[in-house]
This record gives C-alpha cells, structure tokens and sequence, in this order.
C-alpha cells in the first residue's frame, strides 16, 4: 500500500467516524459548537468530534431538557444560569454507585429561588473549595425539580475517592430533621433510573448516602433513614470500600 493510500484511508476514517458522531448531534436537533459558545437549551457530552471541549448544544423550548432525562423534569446548566466550568473531565464507563446528598443550605420551592441557590453553590464550590465546577452531579429541589449540575458524563467532586466511578445527587437544603416533599424523593428515583436507562449506570448499580463512605452526617438523618429504605441501596452485600 502506497504512503498517498494509506493518507487517504486515514483521512476517510476520520471524517466517516466525526460524520456518524455530529449526526448523533444532529438527531437531537444539536448543534456541535465550543462549549464556551452560549448555549439555549443542554450541552451533552460525546456527541461531537474533536476536542473534549467541542460538545453538542442541544436547543430547549421550556427550560427543561428531555436531552437530559425524558421520564422527569431537568432543568439544564443554560436554564439556571450557571458558570462556564474551568474544566471537564469526562466519564467514559458506566458506574457502579449513585450517592445521596444534602447541601446543607437553605431549601427552594421554586425555579426562581432554586436557581439563585445554584448560582451561591457553585460560586461557592469554585471560588472558595477551589472546584472546577458545582461539585455535584445532579441538585434537586423542593419544588420536584431536578436541576443539571455537571451532569450526565462528567467527573464531580461530592464523594472522595469515588468522583471517577459514581454519580452524586445532592437534595437543596437540610435533611437532618426532616424528609424532601415526596416529588423531590421520587425526582431522585426518576434520576437514578434515567441513568440506567441511558447507559450511564451499572445493571447492578448500587445506592449509598455520602456517609457511608466519609466521615460525614450527609446526607442528614431523616433522608439517610429514607434512602436506607430504597430497593438499590444494600450497605452490607454491596459497599464500596471505605476509605
């Protein structure tokens, strides 16, 4: 085979295979763009060609994301106004645990405040923890809604030792005395089996509050009682190793 053939082979190879990935974007209506470039609806990772930085901007008319998730309500990352990140690091595995969370701040009911209390978390995560980002993967609040932090994909930065190999949902608020309202407890469901749905979970995926791997009361007292109660979580036969 000739150095000229085997250029253009090469060079057929690439652009069949980043032509089959911007058709994924394309089916979702998306438009493959530099993740700095302002988005109207959801970034989703792994759709486009190039760089990890070259991601697909998928439009969203309601300010939810079917992209996201279609059996719950996600508000995405451009609907509540968050920050560029400073980097992202991708997950390319399906994982095997999904923690449980509390912010351990005020609580929301609506859009409007759970969208100011996103910005403060994230602020606060990037400016004063030193994240690239809003740490967790998924917030929910107590409007029943559940809002795009990293997202799908996405390393985080809400459970060390695990950020590589498992997603984190963080309820807003504190659960040490009392449990979400029952949309918000069911939104979480929803989630965890959104990610299975899509590929981004284990079959076998495994459920756990933030304390059984940390020293921590998070996720609080209340919620973690609740979460204990949930047919995927299984401490004894199925923790991860606790560092």
């Amino acid at each position: 085979m000739s150095l000229l053939t085997l250029i253009v082979l090469v060079a057929f190879f690439h652009t069949s295979v980043g032509f089959k990935i911007r058709a994924s974007c394309l089916n979702l209506r998306g438009t493959c763009q530099h993740d700095s470039t302002s988005c109207s609806g959801n970034y989703v990772s792994n759709l486009c060609s190039g760089s990890s930085s070259i991601r697909c901007c998928v439009p969203s008319s309601d300010g939810t994301s079917q992209t996201i998730c279609s059996n719950i309500q996600v508000v995405s990352r451009a609907t509540w106004g968050a920050r560029k990140p400073k980097k992202v690091t991708t997950i390319t595995n399906a994982v095997p645990w999904y923690f449980v969370h509390h912010t351990e701040t005020p609580t929301c009911y609506n859009e409007t405040e759970c969208a100011k209390l996103l910005k403060s978390i994230q602020n606060y995560h990037m400016n004063e923890r030193g994240y690239n980002d809003i740490g967790y993967s998924f917030l929910i609040g107590q409007d029943g809604r559940v809002y795009e932090g990293r997202g799908w994909g996405v390393v985080g930065a809400h459970t060390r030792h695990y950020n590589s190999r498992s997603y984190g949902v963080s309820f807003i608020g504190n659960f040490m005395k009392m449990l979400p309202i029952k949309n918000a407890l069911n939104a979480a469901k929803g989630l965890a089996q959104c990610g299975l749905n899509k590929g981004f979970m284990k079959p076998t995926y495994s459920l756990f509050g933030h304390r059984d791997v940390g020293d921590t009361d998070c996720p609080g007292n209340s919620l973690y009682a609740e979460i204990r109660t949930w047919d995927r979580y299984n401490y004894t036969h199925h923790s991860p190793f606790r560092h």
